[in-house]
């Protein structure tokens, strides 16, 4: 009462209102516990929807002031599902007539350092630290830690489960969608200022409650499952650790509704797994109305096929002991060719980029247009990413997110100046290293706003469909139907491939440039040269083509039936030859000779007239040899050898000596 009393500022009605909802709720409750012991509804007072004047308990409503009182001076600690029911608590309020500093004025100050606007922050700062101290009471902000942020999170995702929940939301739905999806960016932001003032250890990261409901299996299978799960968590990255509990997951539910005797994974057989193979391709997804995938197939029965292969190489007990299924039993997946950007696409797109207002943003799109670099490492380049070569020509180093390889790689120098002005913006900038989850390592990272990492949609995929809308390289969709851009920021890195390997680059060249692993990645930009396939194409096919060989008439006269070229035009790449290409058809069967310069279904081009020169001077090297030694037949075998292809390089108008041919091109 004399701390009522002594409140100045407010009239004697308010102050004597105060005091009879102080004394209505000590005459209901004389003791405390009794409260805590009431119903939520009972305690909140008020309904959802009920008007603020005639709540259903209004010595609970009224009584708010006092609670909170009780909570700051450390009398009482308070549940946070009644402190999400209730409206308001006005907990900041009460502890300033109390002289009470909490602190949140410096983390709004820190906030701003960061970049957070000043009514974000405020609101945030104030709405997450209000019920954090009721709930731990604590008197200042600086004993605040990661476990109380973790431990209202939590809070957050399990009160659709309360009993009396839907007293004051209608749904979980609309409550994750609505009030939870504020609460959690404002605890959000909370942890980032705490991370970076040194009071929480780990990286912050926002979170979303999950509206996927728990595993549920037989207790039996959901002990094999879970701890399986525990062990995969251990070396896979988050992501993978999903796509394999979502395969236990739907198999699992396919188990309960078709075979709901199964109650261990041992009695589970590989009719039944090809059973479910089959149920996922035919019955439709909730979500869309159509079967799932061919890619989504995939990913389902690989990872239940890793399910029973580690739990039977690990020896758990309540599994099959060995794999049920394998790769074979997946639907096959159509290779797709990378889709490289047009010459004259690209002409129309990188104005648009360079003008780019935002420096994050232009220089992403730049680092990736230039480096072919995947949109994760551009995301994570570390603040001194960026030097030179001996010859000043720019160098970045990427830190191989997906293949746990760094690598250097050259950049074009208008990527490197639009990098280097990123840089200079965030040399002295006021963060905390964040420590790579990998590595181990303290990283200042580039790319940062707000104290966190930005998000890969804002650095590519927001800038690259505006720009893809202001040259009008657009396709029908897109939210409201305004049309979706044709080009994405990966298809950079296809396009940087394929350029590599069109202009001659070594197989080496291009798996270092794009990090792969395997020489069949780097393969692909190979095979898919359009110019390349197109020259070597019209050399042998196309129309006036300078042809010789054995098989040349019956190109030039037509002779071949149609069925025939359909098929080598088909099969064009698996004709080649080292001096040239053999023509034979399958209808002829396997070639069983060795000898095809005089095969009739050879032919070659002037590309390959180096190749024929250096066969000849093998020739004629090996006709020498064998005549010092006195072998006349091996002489006269060479010396055919090599007259055979100086017709072919005389029927394709090419010099017979490399000699010739310098001065040819000298003169």
């Amino acid at each position: 009462m004399r701390f009522v009393r002594g409140q100045d500022g407010f009239n004697h009605h308010y102050l004597n209102a105060k005091l009879r909802y102080y004394r209505a709720f000590r005459e209901r409750w004389p003791d405390l516990a009794a409260w805590f012991a009431e119903p939520l509804v009972e305690r909140v007072g008020r309904r959802a929807g009920e008007p603020f004047h005639r709540p259903s308990f209004p010595s609970s409503h009224r009584a708010r002031p006092y609670l909170t009182y009780l909570g700051l001076r450390g009398y009482a600690t308070f549940d946070y599902r009644w402190m999400f029911a209730v409206d308001q608590l006005r907990v900041h309020d009460q502890a300033a007539l109390a002289g009470i500093d909490l602190g949140t004025t410096a983390l709004v100050d820190e906030a701003l350092e960061l970049g957070y606007s000043g009514p974000a922050a405020r609101q945030a700062m104030s709405w997450s630290v209000a019920r954090i101290v009721l709930r731990n009471s604590l008197t200042d902000v600086n004993e605040i830690t990661g476990e109380h942020v973790a431990e209202m999170l939590e809070a957050i995702r399990l009160f659709p489960e309360d009993p009396e929940f839907t007293a004051f939301y209608p749904s979980a739905q609309q409550f994750y969608e609505g009030p939870a999806k504020g609460w959690i960016t404002h605890l959000h932001q909370l942890e980032v200022v705490l991370f970076h003032r040194g009071q929480v250890a780990t990286q912050p990261r926002k979170l979303m409650p999950s509206w996927k409901e728990p595993l549920k299996l037989p207790p039996r299978m959901l002990a094999v499952a879970e701890r399986w799960l525990a062990a995969r968590k251990l070396t896979d990255a988050p992501s993978t650790v999903d796509k394999l509990e979502l395969a236990v997951r739907v198999f699992g539910q396919w188990l309960g509704e078709h075979h709901p005797g199964i109650t261990t994974f041992t009695d589970v057989t590989r009719q039944h797994c090809l059973d479910w193979i089959g149920h996922l391709a035919e019955v439709p997804a909730k979500s869309t109305g159509k079967p799932l995938g061919v890619m989504s197939r995939i990913q389902r029965i690989s990872g239940l096929s890793q399910f029973f292969r580690d739990t039977a190489l690990w020896q758990y007990d309540d599994v099959p002991g060995h794999t049920l299924i394998g790769a074979g039993d997946a639907p096959k997946y159509t290779e797709k060719v990378p889709r490289f950007i047009p010459e004259q696409d690209l002409d129309r797109l990188m104005p648009a980029i360079n003008a780019i207002a935002c420096p994050f943003q232009r220089a992403a799109l730049l680092v990736a247009r230039w480096s072919g670099a995947r949109r994760t490492e551009i995301q994570r380049l570390p603040l001194d990413c960026l030097d030179r070569y001996p010859d000043g020509t720019a160098r970045l180093r990427l830190s191989g997110r997906k293949t746990y390889k760094e690598r250097v790689v050259p950049l074009h120098e208008d990527a490197a100046e639009a990098l280097q002005k990123v840089i200079d913006l965030r040399r002295n900038a006021p963060e905390r290293p964040f420590t790579d989850e990998r590595t181990g390592e303290e990283i200042r990272y580039l790319f940062m706003s707000h104290g966190k990492l930005l998000s890969t949609y804002y650095l590519f995929e927001t800038p690259i469909q505006a720009a893809c809308k202001a040259v009008g390289l657009v396709r029908p969709g897109g939210r409201g139907g305004t049309g979706r851009g044709t080009v994405s920021a990966h298809r950079f890195r296809h396009t940087v491939g394929t350029q590599l390997a069109e202009r001659g680059a070594k197989l080496h060249t291009i798996m270092k440039v794009l990090g792969h692993t395997s020489v069949n990645m780097a393969l692909v930009y190979a095979q898919i040269s359009d110019q390349e396939v197109l020259r070597d194409y019209k050399a042998v096919l196309g129309p006036g083509a300078t042809i010789a060989g054995p098989a040349a008439e019956e190109l030039r006269s037509g002779t071949l039936p149609d069925t025939s070229i359909d098929w080598l035009k088909t099969n064009f790449f698996k004709t080649e030859l080292e001096l040239g290409r053999c023509l034979r058809l399958p209808a002829e069967g396997p070639c069983e000779c060795d000898l095809y310069l005089t095969c009739a279904k050879f032919v070659t081009t002037p590309e390959y007239a180096p190749r024929l020169r250096a066969r000849r001077e093998v020739e004629e090297a090996l006709a020498h040899d064998a005549a010092e030694r006195g072998w006349d037949r091996e002489v006269e075998r060479h010396r055919c050898t090599s007259e055979r292809i100086e017709r072919l390089l005389a029927d394709l108008s090419q010099p017979i000596n490399a000699a010739a041919e310098e001065d040819g091109s000298s003169a």
